[in-house]
């Protein structure tokens, strides 16, 4: 799993909210969600993404969000579980966001991957890059491009735009504000999990979610 790390601790200086002390390492799942609740503003920071990857469906009735970094390997073990929640449950909703926590090269990936998503080809790029050995970096995220079929030019540019730094720094934000420990981290409802999660632990976070509201 990979650990935050980002240089400057000065700036977390977030309150932690309830959820935070219910994400658990190795795949735990929080308490009942009523022990938990997230405020709703945050909430809707987390899950309200405008700019961002948001797929399966936008109108679901559960958000799973995922905070990945590009370099980490169980992130990148999770690729075939997203993929295939969304392809099985027409009510979910999956918003990933990049942290990127390992350093330059994984910055760099997240935004090229936030690029790609105006070339609408984020999940190609996004699955390609996660599916490849060894670092991935600069190289690789543009070759990853070209074989998915991106304008590496225009991918370039728009990478270099404010608003992809923004958004990466929003990821950054909640994630500090929420005391998150590292990636992977799912959050569906009021529930919460650091590290890899195996196919049935994410049904069954989404299944919590589900009979929390009823």
């Amino acid at each position: 799993m990979a650990q935050s790390n980002r240089p400057d601790p000065a700036r977390r200086r977030f309150l932690r909210t309830g959820i935070a002390a219910s994400i658990l390492a190795a795949g735990g799942i929080s308490a009942r969600a009523q022990d938990n609740p997230m405020p709703p503003d945050l909430r809707q920071a987390l899950e309200q993404e405008q700019l961002g990857a948001v797929l399966g469906n936008p109108s679901g009735d559960v958000t799973l969000t995922e905070f990945f970094d590009y370099n980490c390997p169980y992130c990148r073990a999770s690729v075939p579980d997203i993929r295939q929640l969304i392809w099985e449950d027409p009510r979910l909703r999956v918003v990933l966001r990049e942290w990127p926590v390992l350093g330059a090269a994984s910055l760099y990936c997240a935004r090229a991957s936030l690029a790609s998503l105006r070339q609408q080809k984020f999940w190609q790029f996004h699955a390609g890059l996660m599916g490849i050995e060894g670092q991935a970096d600069d190289k690789s995220a543009l070759a990853v491009a070209e074989v998915v079929g991106l304008d590496r030019n225009r991918l370039r540019a728009d990478m270099e735009g404010i608003v992809i730094a923004r958004q990466i720094e929003h990821s950054w934000i909640l994630a500090e504000k929420m005391g998150l420990a590292g990636t992977p981290t799912f959050i569906a409802g009021d529930f919460g999990a650091f590290g890899k999660q195996s196919l049935d632990e994410l049904r069954s976070m989404i299944a919590a979610v589900r009979r929390s509201r009823s």
